[in-house]
């Protein structure tokens, strides 16, 4: 199992109730030394700004739950996430595991921490985690990978655009080569030319290393952007460095035909006796529930075909970090569900868009930091098996909703999770 590694520190959390307004006043008056820096480098934390936006707030019951004496501690942490800083949202975390993933780049039992005030949710990925373990784990493999910017040229005419297009694709190795010149992480590997009429898409893909991404293409693009701009010899009527052609924070049909960040497939085959025994149904059941939802599904013109990815990704993507409206693209995807010839569940999910990082964003923040710790896949060098094991916890969810929906339990355990809680 993932060792856990947290950095402990101690605050007395029985006296965080008790911190008044004028407590926290002093607090961020005296902590001068670790916000220096931000009062030069980010305004928008300075302890200064700060005091000034609760002054207009007038409300110190707020104040007190959302600018603690950790947040107040912390703050220096957040220079580069955030503006117009007020304080910290705190937000129930559940764990889910052991799930054991047998993947090409995550092999081991592991701990999923999923920030959510959903009741029921953890419930019930935990309990297709531990089917996916006692079945002996999922099978993930990671299958591709890139991140897309597609900046947008438009011309007077139909020939112009085609001039341009001959210019671009005689410089496509020294787009690289600017590219390369604003990251050390990431990689341009290719080049793609979409023409509308006089409309012109070029399509760049880069690799981005263990992080997901996003800034890293745009700053690397726009580069290479502003060299177009400069060196076309046919001057288009207007551009722009994002032509919505790449799906960035978009369900596209596009994305799920290709990849955007991560894709992959993980798998597993539950025996039936467990089936019957865990989730309380038939192979049967779960494989004719699986066919009538993938034709709902395509009525109802959804792009990909599944139960609840969103509710996994979003829950995990808070906790570790990541771009939470990346669930937008990621929670795309395909399951299925097959009984096979001895009679036992083969389960797959296919998650193509997977927009997932283990460095950079949001996951150098406390809490964030100290969750993909608990998942075993802090830093460089795990990006790969955080994607692999991410698709096994979505294959955990689509097990559990649909083991519930065969055996007619799904609104039970809402009921007894979610409205007798909170009687």
């Amino acid at each position: 199992m993932p060792k856990l590694n947290l950095q402990q520190q101690n605050y007395d959390n029985a006296s965080l109730g008790n911190i008044t307004g004028e407590d926290i006043s002093r607090k961020l008056s005296q902590s001068q030394t670790p916000l220096r820096a931000v009062q030069t480098k980010n305004p928008y934390i300075s302890p200064k700004q700060v005091s000034k936006r609760w002054g207009v707030l007038d409300n110190e019951t707020a104040k007190n739950e959302l600018l603690d004496s950790k947040t107040v501690d912390e703050m220096d942490c957040y220079k580069k996430n955030i503006e117009n800083f007020i304080g910290t949202v705190k937000m129930p975390v559940g764990l889910v595991g052991p799930m054991r993933v047998n993947g090409l780049y995550a092999n081991d039992d592991f701990y999923l921490p999923l920030a959510t005030t959903e009741a029921a949710l953890v419930a019930s990925y935990n309990r297709g985690a531990q089917l996916i373990s006692e079945s002996g784990g999922v099978s993930a493999m990671l299958l591709s990978e890139a991140v897309i910017r597609t900046p947008g040229f438009c011309f007077d005419t139909l020939a112009e655009a085609g001039q341009f297009v001959a210019w671009v694709v005689t410089k496509y190795e020294r787009f690289k080569d600017i590219a390369h010149q604003t990251t050390r992480h990431g990689k341009l590997v290719d080049v793609s030319v979409n023409i509308e009429a006089n409309n012109v898409y070029l399509i760049f893909e880069y690799t981005t290393g263990d992080a997901s991404g996003q800034n890293m293409v745009t700053i690397a693009t726009n580069e290479v952007y502003n060299y177009i701009l400069s060196h076309s010899p046919i001057t288009p009527k207007y551009a722009y460095v994002e032509a919505n052609l790449s799906g960035d924070k978009k369900a596209t049909a596009q994305s799920l035909r290709n990849v955007r960040g991560k894709k992959v497939s993980a798998e597993v085959i539950i025996p039936a006796e467990l089936v019957k025994k865990r989730l309380h149904t038939s192979v049967d059941s779960m494989v004719n529930y699986c066919k009538l939802s993938a034709t709902g599904g395509v009525l109802s013109g959804s792009i990909g075909v599944h139960g609840h990815y969103a509710n996994g990704l979003a829950a995990l993507y808070i906790a570790c970090g990541q771009d939470a409206a990346c669930v937008a693209e990621s929670a795309v995807g395909i399951t299925r569900l097959e009984k096979t010839q001895s009679g036992d569940l083969y389960a797959s999910v296919t998650l193509p868009n997977l927009m997932i990082g283990t460095v950079g964003g949001g996951t150098g923040l406390p809490s964030q930091q100290a969750c993909l710790q608990i998942v075993g896949l802090a830093g460089e060098g795990n990006a790969k098996a955080m994607a692999e094991v991410t698709a096994g916890l979505c294959l955990a969810g689509e097990l559990s909703i649909i083991g519930a929906l065969s055996a007619g339990h799904f609104s039970r355990a809402h009921h007894k999770l979610a409205r007798n809680a909170s009687k």
